[in-house]
């Protein structure tokens, strides 16, 4: 099993950056493919972006493509996420999850942290 803990989350005014990160319990981190997911009041919760378990590929949504970067740590058990040129319609809770295989899907995904709210300013 996979614990996942999500932190970095918080009040940023529109055009900032922050940086997620979501540390993982469990010594097969690496072996697994992490994703980030958000969730917006109202909102069903939607694919951000995905990195593989070597971190040689990346996917992310069309709606963060040039302004997120997803990137891991295997040896810190971590998974970041930077945002950058943040905009209000990013304001949502932000999850890690984590899947045997590279997918863009949230069904694919076994295992989720609690999500850490991400609130930007207009």
């Amino acid at each position: 099993q996979v614990q996942l803990v999500e932190s970095g989350g918080g009040l940023v005014q529109a055009g900032g950056s922050l940086r997620l990160s979501c540390s993982a319990s469990g010594r097969t981190f690496s072996t697994y493919t992490m994703g980030w997911f958000r969730q917006a009041p109202g909102k069903e919760r939607e694919f951000v972006a995905t990195i593989s378990w070597s971190g040689g590929s990346t996917y992310y949504a069309d709606s963060v493509k040039g302004r997120f970067t997803i990137s891991r740590d295997n040896a810190k058990n971590t998974v970041y996420l930077q945002m950058n040129s943040l905009k209000a319609e990013d304001t949502a809770v932000y999850y890690c999850a984590s899947a045997i295989v590279v997918a863009t899907t949230s069904s694919a995904y076994r295992y989720w942290g609690q999500g850490t709210q991400v609130t930007v300013s207009s």
